[in-house]
């Protein structure tokens, strides 16, 4: 397998953690609590007091950070370096001594690595699966930390066909070097922006309202979302279905579900109810 400097090197891989940085300055108590109720509102709790949560590819750290103050002992961990920095500086800003977060280099596609870390009674996989080149092995490993009764949350891009192909194919060339990155750059987030304030005018609404309010997005940041919209490769995706048969088989039952048909990311919660073995 190839580090993840390699890759990048390559043109296999976007730098999400370059990304992540830059929207670490952003993050603030307001964002903190949305993606704190965003949290509570798929898992159908109001706080995680006494359990274990599993952030595989913790990104910018903001989820381990709203798991933390819900109460959860919470494990952080990802394939990019400067993801697990920007996670790093979350905590150090938060409560540098916390001994109830713990946070390192890792890769979801190591079934030996998630076997080590132990039972989680949460795992978090938000936009990862889909980018790391071998989905449905991220898949199957994303559960093998599961506690018995314990809940996966898991968020992947919706499969569209054509369009999927597509935007897979914008994204090879946003990573394949520098005049490919400024050619999608130039040609995407121009039209993003127009497209944002005609809707605004159409809807008879302030066009830069959308700019302001979309941190009420579980957090995020519209600007940064763009950004790794364009450049997340690799990138695969999947319909609901296709998600909930693969844990059916694996023995988990679908509790909760948010659909899109767009461009976006279903949102699935699986509960295992068996024992895990």
């Amino acid at each position: 397998m190839l580090t993840h400097a390699e890759e990048v090197a390559s043109g296999r891989r976007f730098q999400f953690g370059r990304n992540w940085t830059s929207f670490l300055r952003r993050v603030d108590r307001e964002r903190v609590a949305v993606a704190r109720a965003s949290l509570c509102d798929m898992l159908e709790c109001r706080h995680l007091g006494g359990k274990r949560f599993l952030d595989i590819g913790c990104g910018s750290g903001l989820f381990s950070l709203a798991a933390r103050s819900l109460g959860a002992t919470v494990h952080s961990f990802d394939f990019d370096p400067n993801s697990v920095a920007c996670t790093r500086l979350l905590k150090e800003q938060s409560d540098p001594g916390d001994p109830l977060w713990t946070i390192e280099e890792g890769s979801v596609l190591d079934a030996p690595y998630l076997e080590s870390l132990g039972r989680f009674d949460v795992v978090y996989v938000w936009g990862v699966v889909h980018h790391t080149g071998d989905m449905w092995r991220a898949m199957r490993n994303s559960a093998l930390p599961l506690d018995d009764k314990g809940q996966l949350f898991l968020a992947l891009y919706n499969d569209r066909g054509r369009p999927t192909r597509f935007w897979r194919k914008v994204k090879q060339c946003y990573c394949s070097g520098w005049p490919g990155k400024w050619l999608v750059l130039g040609t995407f987030i121009p039209y993003f922006a127009a497209a944002v304030i005609v809707k605004g005018l159409l809807r008879l609404r302030n066009p830069l309202a959308s700019w302001s309010n979309y941190k009420k997005h579980r957090g995020m940041s519209l600007g940064h979302d763009w950004i790794d919209w364009l450049g997340g490769y690799p990138f695969e995706a999947a319909s609901a279905g296709e998600v909930f048969e693969f844990y059916r088989r694996q023995g988990l039952t679908l509790t909760r579900l948010k659909t899109v048909s767009g461009n976006g990311n279903h949102e699935l919660v699986f509960r295992r109810l068996g024992p895990t073995g």
